[in-house]
């Protein structure tokens, strides 16, 4: 396994861009199934997540290419509708393909997906979706099986004690789109990559309009066909640069950020004293030396993000004074706070809510990625601290970071990769 190896307290200067997202492409390679001929998406990121569902994906019958510009997917055979337990094991958003299979297969048998890191997140949702668009659903040695000979279009509730669902949403409106009639998702998931997921199969010949908003409709179509497309930016990573840029109080423009997609992300940083200005196609961000403390609360979108909740508190770590951090979407979602702690950070928790005592400074130490999030929250917190911090099991920032360690070296850090054998 690697590590990464940061002597912190490099200012970051320079020009970054952005990869395309991860959470808009993955639905949309699984989205794939649903297409006659070839498919290809532009700007496809060549993270861990993606390679485990193209392996995946190929067992299904795609032919998988990685081309200069992104990916081309193809489907060539339609025989086999087994999404095993060893594939689906590797990465829980593999469960994206249970839609498009049934409306593409008329069944399909996908392993239950278990908890992960930051807690159970179960897929009744999921289910109850197909369910009401007239699937027969079985469970069988820890597998889903969900058959039905064509779909019929239904009115269908998404909401869940956490918010909308966004792959029940990406599953559901999949399913929907060669379903005979109507479908109408009521609390559909509003994030950009559920309508990034939408303009992909519309322009396919899919009939969806309301994406982004709460009430989505889906008139269903008889077949689809395969388009070149281009994925959005990724609104996690250009968040994680931004917060970069401020924890060591320097200046980076961030080519590619879509701010319109980040607009809770950059009124809490503007608040509590990161500079950012829109500038051609991206943003230009710096700090003043003094971050102030705030509260935020992760919520769905347009919400502030869960996934950037881990990055903001490496962050607010040296404001000048006590900030509060409240995790509405997976509760446990802190698996940070005690590698952070070795970093010299001073977090309470207490529930769903972390007390930030802003200590001013970090202090480098060995410490271990336990999640996607977490680990670029360490990063973050290593290119701030006081000497050298040693970070294993980075496999967990690959699976969502496309080269993190190449752009945030040619940004001027002192952040190397070297192998654990080494």
């Amino acid at each position: 396994m690697d590590k990464f190896i940061i002597q912190g307290g490099r200012r970051l200067r320079g020009e970054v861009a952005v990869s395309g997202a991860k959470n808009a492409t993955l639905p949309i390679m699984a989205a794939c199934l649903l297409a006659d001929g070839d498919c290809r998406l532009l700007g496809a990121p060549d993270v861990t997540d993606v390679r485990h569902l193209s392996v995946l994906l190929e067992e299904l019958g795609v032919e998988v290419r990685r081309e200069e510009e992104g990916l081309c997917l193809r489907v060539i055979n339609r025989e086999n509708s087994h999404a095993r337990y060893d594939l689906v094991r590797k990465m829980r958003a593999s469960v994206c393909v249970l839609g498009p299979l049934l409306a593409a297969r008329g069944c399909a048998r996908v392993a239950m997906p278990g908890g992960c890191a930051i807690g159970p997140r179960p897929i009744d949702i999921h289910l109850r979706g197909l369910e009401a668009l007239g699937a027969e659903i079985d469970l069988k040695s820890g597998d889903i099986i969900v058959k039905a000979k064509r779909l019929k279009g239904a009115e269908i509730f998404l909401g869940g004690p956490f918010g909308s669902t966004v792959t029940g949403t990406a599953n559901i409106m999949m399913a929907a789109t060669l379903a005979e009639g109507r479908t109408v998702i009521e609390c559909a998931a509003c994030e950009p990559e559920i309508v990034d997921l939408a303009n992909f199969l519309n322009a396919m010949g899919a009939r969806i309009t309301g994406a982004g908003a709460p009430r989505m409709t889906i008139e269903g179509v008889d077949n689809l066909q395969g388009i070149t497309h281009r994925v959005i930016p990724d609104r996690i990573e250009a968040g994680t640069f931004m917060i970069a840029a401020a924890i060591t109080n320097g200046e980076v423009k961030i080519s590619g950020a879509r701010l319109d997609h980040m607009m809770a992300v950059v009124d809490k940083l503007r608040q509590i004293g990161v500079i950012i200005e829109a500038d051609d196609g991206g943003a230009i961000v710096s700090s003043r030396r003094g971050i102030t403390p705030s509260d935020v609360t992760t919520q769905p979108y347009p919400g502030f993000p869960t996934d950037l909740q881990a990055q903001l508190m490496a962050l607010l770590c040296l404001a000048g004074g006590n900030s509060i951090v409240t995790e509405k979407i997976y509760p446990d979602r802190f698996m940070h706070i005690s590698e952070m702690a070795r970093m010299g950070a001073n977090i309470r928790k207490e529930g769903p809510t972390a007390l930030v005592l802003g200590a001013g400074r970090l202090v480098g130490a060995p410490v271990m990625a336990g999640d996607l999030r977490a680990s670029a929250a360490l990063v973050l917190a290593g290119l701030a601290a006081e000497g050298t911090t040693t970070i294993s099991r980075v496999y967990h920032i690959d699976r969502g970071y496309e080269r993190i360690e190449e752009k945030l070296a040619a940004l001027g850090a002192d952040i190397k990769r070297i192998s654990e054998k080494e």
